[in-house]
């Protein structure tokens, strides 16, 4: 059987400003097994990139705090470890793949010395060793190891995204989180991104959280699919589940309604009404209510318990008598 890599059990995450405290992520749980890819999709304010820098324990300092729950990565507990334990794990155990590769690289540093730097750290290797190395990374990548020497501004933002990926693969994680990875490129250098992530996963058995918005990259990278709603996972389940099943958490109902179908004709798309909660007031009762087109009179009053259907499990009231 699969170990698994990454468990999250009740998750509270805040922010806390001058103005107000932002409750960013409320009761978060789920787990990743070793080689997995786990999608995690909701609307932009959901809490999914929250949760990722919670894993990486890069959240905002002074501002954002975890305040109840746990953390466990491949056996470590993320919570208690400190910053030196931190450093040999960013990178070695978990990496990530940040929202924009225009941002995310050092403008004055070389490609080569960024993939350099992050060897250097977590091998012990000597210097021809690690630069035979970066030589190697920006193969699996697909970029000729010559321009190991050129610098992020000489790349198109195709080829700085596969800078990004081969700086987290770099040392071999064990688990990857990408963060939006194709937000920031055309549809074609999409198709080419995901693919070649998709193959360097399997080869080198990395399991990943893939945060996205877009439903048919859920489709084509993810075995598990987890939807995030204010913080907290509404429904999760088998990409099979998630596609095909009758039953679907309103919200996820919603997501799929908002996807152009090419086989009808209409004039405009069928968004979700309404906006997301303000995330500065904790909801009484089921998050989703106010915007819920099949909400009951408990729905606003009392917070919905899991209701499973074997792999597949859904927080709402409509299938709490199924």
């Amino acid at each position: 059987m699969p170990e698994k890599i990454l468990t999250i059990k009740d998750l509270y995450v805040e922010y806390e400003t001058d103005e107000a405290t932002v409750y960013a992520v409320n009761g978060l749980d789920i787990e990743v097994e070793e080689g997995e890819t786990l999608g995690l999709v909701g609307e932009t304010g959901a809490g999914k990139t929250t949760a990722a820098l919670s894993i990486m324990k890069l959240l905002p300092e002074k501002i954002g705090s975890i305040k109840k729950g746990s953390i466990n990565l491949d056996g470590l507990d993320i919570i208690k470890a400190g910053e030196g334990d931190m450093r040999s794990i960013r990178g070695n155990v978990v990496s990530m793949i940040f929202q924009d590769p225009m941002t995310s690289l050092n403008p004055v540093l070389t490609v080569g010395d960024q993939i350099y730097e992050v060897l250097a750290i977590h091998k012990n290797d000597s210097r021809e060793k690690l630069n035979a190395r970066v030589d190697e990374i920006l193969q699996l990548v697909g970029i000729p190891p010559k321009r190991k020497t050129d610098y992020p501004h000489q790349f198109s933002g195709g080829m700085k995204q596969r800078v990004i990926i081969a700086i987290a693969l770099a040392c071999e994680p064990k688990l990857l989180l990408a963060d939006e990875p194709t937000t920031a490129l055309d549809v074609t250098i999409q198709a080419q991104v995901l693919e070649m992530m998709k193959s360097l996963k399997s080869r080198l058995n990395t399991a990943m959280v893939l945060i996205t918005h877009d439903m048919g990259v859920v489709a084509e990278m993810c075995d598990r699919v987890a939807i995030m709603y204010a913080g907290e996972i509404v429904e999760i389940g088998m990409v099979e589940d998630i596609f095909e099943d009758p039953k679907h958490h309103p919200y996820t109902e919603g997501l799929f309604g908002s996807i152009p179908d090419l086989n009808k004709k209409t004039k405009r798309l069928n968004p979700i009404p309404g906006l997301m909660p303000d995330p500065t007031e904790i909801a009484k009762g089921c998050s989703f209510s106010p915007r819920c087109p099949k909400r009951l009179d408990i729905c606003s009053l009392v917070q919905p318990e899991n209701i499973s259907f074997g792999n597949h499990s859904i927080k709402c009231h409509l299938f709490k008598n199924n």
